[in-house]
């Protein structure tokens, strides 16, 4: 099969349209493109869209360029008037929406300036930089300007589904067939004797096509669900003077924003203040240069990421009025591009489907033939009635059905609602999915490479412990703040409260109530609530002191520095950070006294000692220094060395709950886990051993250490690596690809920073931090961990397994179906010259072995069992020995009974009378049907031999068993009329059930036969080994 399948392979990230369209020309024999392909991506429509994008992305270009040139002319061309309409007038505000759109998306800098800069939008904006928006207005400026989201496709009714069904070109075939066959059957056999075999077939369609149609509806809710989760972004603004949260979509025209490194910039805007803001512009204009915005270049342009920096901005612009408005709307077309599983289990229906196609033929051709045959050896070869038309014509109808139920339309399509159940559960489970086939994915990981802070902690931080002048101290609330301002003396206490309020990029603001709360990091925040539980003031130390630059805090820094302005006209700079690199700028301390004196080699030597012995509690350290600057404040810059050491935090983040054995699971899974952290190396080893991360053997290294390895070093040093500390994003990236390059590891990586997005990209599957995570991580990962938990990652695995293995076992279920189906109805059309099973009748199969069966073997939940196997390699043969073992020997049995009960079973159950032949074939279809429920409860597991672990706690598999039991018994004991069956005795119902369930010991039994495996020392789905001999009970 394998072979077969070769061009059917697809990788599961970074495809090319080539690759992408090279498998479908490979399909053939779809019945229905529409729904076999409905979650494939539209590649014509694809196209367009990049065409169209490209073209947006020109324009802008154009407009950006063309403000750089006119910057040089602007004095020479006249500033444009803006006209303002009474309703706007009335408003309060002094702008158009369209007008204050063009000027902003063109650059326009020579009106900006007669409008009086970012003062006068404001102004004409009627809003004001302190207190923000008022909720009051908001609606007004909704009504004026407009809301801030994009035109999208309306989402499908339900209708729309049952017509996709309807499109069914097999489906279509049986109808007109049933059509045809009430235009003969009424004149031949009257009313209504001559309408019951066509609209037996009609009913058998509507059935099918609407549980087809509910099913595919679900699924579309499911996806609908999880795209509304993907596109929640929110924001800071200042509202009502007061900072808070609110989603993107909420911002209105005069918002002010808060930005970071790592937002996307919301809405079209221009800049009111900040530091060091750097833009990177290409997801709008397509070049990778990034852009310093200030007064002089002041515009911001929606769904651009600020790459460094911090500031405040005006919100101009929203919704369709922006250029990445109008860009989302084309980005919408085309879809999300396929996954492996789907691809694969394309080429297999392919495959599948040629057989069946043949094997329809050749019944249609043999059972034409026999009539023609009988007719002409009784010399009626020449006398044709319309009865006969009426038996070619179920001949014909017959054969269809064979290729309804030959080409297994529900493989890929249980794919897709495997992979829809599963990922509306971890959406339940705190893990939001972005890309398809990371689901799929997370199933072959056999590395996790994990930050510590957040995913393995709990990201709530305490100062735990200061070490100041000389002395070092625990923090446990109150009292021992009041026993380190006994021991250090005002002036000291003053410089460590500056240090902590002036160098933040927190803020502490109040809510409606008045109480107190910290925006911002969770270190930031241990800081300020460390600060003012020593008595300082936020909001006091902002207003007398005032911030001239500031460097933000960046992984690759690992600090942040500040110049401050004091009230008597001195500068001082602040710094803070990692406490190795900010020891190294520092060639002064506060001795015990409180006097400033040199650091000698020998008391730096202590002060690394002490960060060590903070580090080997598990604490993280910061180092808090402090300059005088002697220029003035206007050209002051932010030194780089000589500053006074003023004190080592140390801050308590403890490891969460169930880390330790999450991890646990994964090395059971045969995963294993890798911390990577810019954390301290000592910190890092204390919470890995703590988590169980760093083992005997196992190697914990720094940062600049492996940076410094050669390749063929790094070969034989990366598989004992579990702890990588004072890493870069850099550092990350290059272990994630030697891992899967060298190493041929599927890897999974988390990561939260801007930097952190080559290294989520480079991955087999990327995983960013929901809380903790900047827009550019999430926008670059395949999942998303909403509580940045590493026990969700590990959910997020043991779904992927369970969605690989629930394919395993749906493949299993539905090609003993095809081969028994197929194989039973072309001997018996060869030998007797008339199918046992009729349209009506195959099409009700079709439905237990397509939908149902995908509903209840497609979405089983995961066991733990699934966590004590190997991952599935990359190579792996999907339908493996163990289930051909499964498929062969189910299909012998059923086919030896049933071609047992076709042609002996008159004379072996001693049935007469006229009406022997339709009991027996209804005693047929009822023990293929019986065979089909108790295979499909056989095919819960592939090696194991108890089959009924869990079953009752899956309702889905349980629900559709007993609906599929119920309905068997309604269409034998009464809609006989339609699907040709007569009602059963109670002997023959038992009898029925028998030929069932006798499949469950065959099974059994199945799975005793020792089959080759390439991996004999683990089975493919990872349960152990059977049992033999007297183990086995």
């Amino acid at each position: 099969m394998e072979n077969l399948l070769k061009d059917f392979e697809l990788s599961p990230k970074d495809r090319s349209i080539e690759t992408l369209a090279k498998w479908r020309s490979a399909v053939s024999l779809v019945k229905n493109p529409r729904r076999r392909f409905r979650w494939v991506a539209d590649l014509a429509k694809r196209k367009n869209a990049q065409e169209k994008c490209r073209k947006l992305q020109g324009k802008i270009r154009a407009i950006i360029y063309a403000e750089k040139a006119a910057l040089q002319f602007m004095e020479a061309i006249a500033p444009a008037e803006y006209k303002v309409s009474e309703k706007t007038r009335k408003a309060g505000f002094g702008f158009e929406p369209d007008d204050i759109a063009s000027f902003v998306r063109s650059h326009d800098y020579k009106n900006y300036k007669k409008i009086g800069e970012v003062e006068g939008i404001i102004e004409k904006l009627s809003v004001s930089v302190d207190d923000g928006v008022s909720q009051d207005s908001v609606d007004t400026r909704q009504e004026i300007y407009g809301v801030n989201r994009y035109t999208e496709k309306p989402s499908k009714s339900f209708l729309m589904f049952v017509w996709e069904a309807l499109h069914d070109l097999t489906l279509i075939i049986l109808m007109v067939c049933a059509l045809v066959s009430i235009c003969i059957g009424l004149p031949t056999e009257g009313w209504p004797k001559g309408l019951y075999d066509g609209l037996g077939i009609i009913l058998s369609i509507f059935l099918v096509v609407i549980v087809t149609a509910v099913s595919d509806y679900q699924q579309s809710l499911q996806f609908r669900d999880l795209d509304k989760e993907k596109k929640k972004i929110f924001v800071q603004v200042t509202r009502d003077s007061k900072r808070q949260k609110v989603s993107i979509y909420d911002l209105v025209v005069g918002d002010i924003v808060h930005l970071s490194t790592g937002d996307q910039v919301p809405a079209d805007g221009i800049y009111i203040s900040g530091y060091s803001l750097v833009i990177d512009e290409s997801s709008l204009t397509g070049e990778s240069d990034p852009v310093n915005i200030d007064e002089k270049r002041p515009f911001l342009l929606s769904g651009t990421k600020v790459q460094d920096g911090q500031g405040k901005m005006i919100v101009t612009t929203v919704g369709m009025r922006t250029e990445w408005g109008k860009l989302m709307e084309t980005l919408s077309e085309g879809g999300e591009d396929e996954t492996p599983l789907q691809v694969k289990l394309n080429g297999v229906a392919t495959v599948i489907g040629k057989i069946g196609l043949t094997f329809s033929v050749l019944t249609f051709v043999v059972l034409t033939i026999r009539f023609v045959v009988e007719k002409a050896i009784r010399g009626e070869l020449a006398i044709w009635s319309s009865n006969d038309a009426l038996k070619l014509l179920d001949y014909f109808a017959i054969a269809v059905t064979i290729i309804v139920v030959a080409i297994p339309e529900g493989l890929p399509l249980a794919v897709t609602l495997s992979l829809a159940f599963a990922m509306k559960k971890l959406m339940n489970d705190k893990a939001l999915v972005r890309h398809l086939s990371a689901c799929e994915t997370m199933g072959s990981a056999t590395c996790i490479c994990t930050d510590k802070t957040g995913t393995l902690t709990t990201n709530h931080m305490v100062v735990n412990k200061i070490w100041i002048c000389g002395k070092s101290l625990e923090i446990k609330g109150n009292e021992s703040v009041d026993k380190l301002k006994t021991q250090i003396s005002e002036e000291v206490l003053s410089i460590l409260l500056r240090a902590i309020f002036q160098n933040t990029s927190s803020e502490v603001v109040k809510d409606k109530d008045g109480k107190m709360s910290i925006l911002g990091t969770p270190t930031e925040s241990a800081l300020l609530e460390f600060g003012m539980l020593s008595g300082g003031d936020f909001d006091a130390q902002r207003s007398v002191y005032k911030i001239l630059k500031v460097e933000p805090f960046n992984s690759v820094r690992k600090k942040m520095s500040v110049l401050v302005g004091l009230p008597d006209g001195g500068v001082q700079a602040f710094c803070k950070g990692a406490s190795e690199i900010v020891l190294k700028l520092c060639n002064k301390v506060i001795d015990p006294n409180g006097t400033v004196v040199d650091l000698s080699d020998e008391q730096a030597r202590n002060v690394s000692d002490i960060i060590n012995g903070f580090a080997s509690e598990a604490l993280r350290t910061l180092c808090l220094a402090v300059k005088d600057v002697n220029e003035t404040q206007g050209e002051a810059s932010i030194p780089e060395d000589g500053y006074t050491l003023v004190a080592i935090v140390g801050i308590k983040d403890p490891v969460r709950p169930g880390v330790k054995e999450a991890v646990q699971s994964c090395l059971a899974a045969g995963i294993s886990v890798r911390m990577v952290t810019g954390d301290n190396i000592n910190t890092a080893k204390a919470i890995a051993k703590e988590c169980g991360i760093l083992t005997e053997g196992g190697i914990a290294i720094e940062g600049p250490q492996f940076r410094d390895l050669s390749p063929e070093q790094m070969k034989s040093i990366i598989p004992r690596i579990q702890v990588m500390a004072r890493s870069l994003p850099l550092d990350k990236h290059t272990l994630v690809t030697r891992l899967r390059n060298m190493f041929g590891e599927v890897v999974a990586v988390t990561g939260d920073g801007t930097n952190d997005a080559p290294a989520l990209h480079e991955s087999d599957i990327g995983l960013a931090m929901g809380i903790a995570g900047t827009e550019v991580a999430k926008e670059n990962a395949d999942v998303i961990i909403m509580d940045d938990n590493f026990t969700t990652i590990v959910n997020v695995a043991r779904w992927g397994r369970a969605i690989y293995i629930n394919i395993q076992k749906f493949v299993q279920f539905q090609l003993t179906v095809n081969i028994v189906a197929l194989i039973i109805n072309f001997v018996s059309a060869c030998i007797t010259g008339s199918a046992p099973l009729t349209a009506v009748q195959l099409l009700w199969v079709n439905l237990i072995m397509d939908t149902l069966g995908a509903l209840a073997l497609a979405t089983e939940p995961p066991n733990d069992g699934l966590m004590q196997r190997p991952p599935v390699g990359r190579t792996t043969s999907f339908i493996t020995k163990p289930m051909w073992r499964n498929i062969f020997g189910q299909s012998l049995y059923q086919l030896i009974v049933l071609a047992v009960l076709t042609f002996d079973g008159k004379r072996l159950l001693r049935i007469n009378g006229s009406d022997a032949t339709m009991v027996v074939n209804t005693l047929i279809f009822n023990s293929f049907v019986f065979c089909q429920v108790f295979n499909e409860i056989n095919s819960r597991e592939i090696e194991k031999i108890n089959i009924f672990r869990g079953m009752f706690e899956s309702w889905i598999f349980f629900s559709v068993i007993l609906s599929t039991v119920v309905f068997q018994v309604v269409i034998v004991e009464f809609l006989g009329t339609f699907a040709s069956t007569v009602p059963l005795s109670w002997q023959f119902w038992v009898l029925s059930v028998v030929i069932g369930a006798i499949s469950m010991p065959i099974a059994a039994i199945l799975k005793c036969i020792p089959v080759e495996r390439r991996d004999t020392a683990t089975p493919h789905d990872g349960y152990e080994a059977l049992p033999s001999g007297p183990e086995l009970a």
